[in-house]
């Protein structure tokens, strides 16, 4: 499961990197850069959930569940 959960971040955070080759920073909110923002906020979000998610695995073993 963590190998799993290592690969789901690696994919997200491969997400963010395309996503940000995608913006136009002159045009933030427009177009495809409104897509590509919003992609990477969604992929941060999913790192984070991740991150919480091994994090909670590590308390559950060291508690002996």
């Amino acid at each position: 499961m963590k190998t799993f959960i290592y690969i789901l971040m690696a994919l997200a955070l491969g997400l963010v990197i395309f996503n940000i080759t995608q913006l136009d920073f002159s045009h933030i909110t427009e177009g495809n850069s409104l897509v590509a923002l919003i992609g990477i906020v969604a992929s941060l979000c999913a790192i984070c959930v991740l991150q919480i998610l091994r994090n909670s695995m590590s308390i559950a073993e060291k508690a002996g569940k």
